[in-house]
C-alpha cells in the first residue's frame, strides 16, 4: 500500500509539468502577473526581508519575490515542483533557496523569516492548526504572516482525482475567510483580511467561489 505521503507526493509530481498552465500558477499573462506583483508589493516592506514561501509550486511568486529584491526561500513537497522552480528564478536570473520538504514542517531549522508567505496550501494539511503554529514560530518579532486562501473544490489541476482519503483532510474544500481567521488570530497580534475574489487579473478570469488574504502581524 502506498504511503499517504508518497502519494500526495506523487500527485504533485505528476502536476508539475501542466502547473504553470493555470493564469494565476504560470502568471503569463502580463495583466495577471502585474496584479500579483502589485499585491506582493503592498504586503512586503519597502527594504529587502528573508521570506519563507511554503508551498511555492513552480516558484511563480518566489520569482516575484525575488525580483522585487527580497531573499526568499521556498518550500514544496514535490521535487520535480522545486526542479522547476529552481530553473525559472535561473532563467531569469534571480536568487532563490529551494528545498524539497514537508510544509507542515520546512526544512530551514532553527531560520527565522521577516516574512512567512502561503497560498492555496492549507486545504492539503493534514494537521492545519499544527502547521500554523509551526509556520507562526517560523516568523521574526513583528514580521508578517500572509495566507492567499479560499473556499474551493478539494482537487487540485492536474484533472485527476486528489489522492484517496482527501475527503477526510480537515479543510479539504478550503476554509472561509471568517473560519481561517479565528484559527490564526490567537497567534498573533493583528490581522486583516483582504477579499481578491473580485479582481479577475489574479485569476486570469471572473470566479465565483471565496477568495482572499488573510495578512497578520506576528
Amino acid at each position: 500500500m502506498t504511503h499517504p505521503a508518497a502519494a500526495i507526493t506523487a500527485y504533485w509530481d505528476a502536476a508539475a509539468d501542466d502547473f504553470d498552465d493555470e493564469p494565476d500558477h504560470g502568471l503569463r499573462a502580463a495583466d495577471t502577473r502585474a496584479a500579483w506583483a502589485n499585491l506582493l508589493t503592498a504586503w512586503l516592506p519597502p527594504h529587502p526581508v528573508d521570506v519563507l514561501d511554503i508551498g511555492c509550486g513552480t516558484g511563480s511568486l518566489s520569482e516575484l519575490i525575488a525580483e522585487a529584491g527580497h531573499r526568499v526561500t521556498g518550500v514544496d513537497l514535490a521535487p520535480r515542483m522545486v526542479e522547476q522552480a529552481r530553473a525559472k528564478l535561473a532563467a531569469a536570473g534571480l536568487q532563490g533557496r529551494f528545498l524539497v520538504g514537508d510544509a507542515a514542517l520546512p526544512p530551514t531549522g532553527r531560520e527565522k523569516f521577516d516574512v512567512l508567505l502561503s497560498r492555496h496550501l492549507v486545504w492539503t494539511l493534514p494537521d492545519p492548526h499544527a502547521a500554523l503554529n509551526e509556520w507562526v514560530g517560523r516568523i521574526r518579532p513583528g514580521g508578517l504572516l500572509a495566507l492567499i486562501e479560499g473556499r474551493w473544490r478539494e482537487a487540485g489541476q492536474s484533472g485527476v482525482p486528489y489522492v484517496v482519503g482527501a475527503d477526510t483532510l480537515p479543510w479539504h474544500r478550503g476554509i472561509t475567510a471568517d473560519d481561517l481567521a479565528g484559527a490564526v488570530r490567537p497567534l498573533v497580534s493583528d490581522l486583516r483580511i483582504e477579499p481578491l475574489g473580485a479582481d479577475a487579473a489574479l485569476w486570469g478570469g471572473p470566479v465565483t467561489d471565496e477568495r482572499y488574504a488573510l495578512i497578520a502581524q506576528v
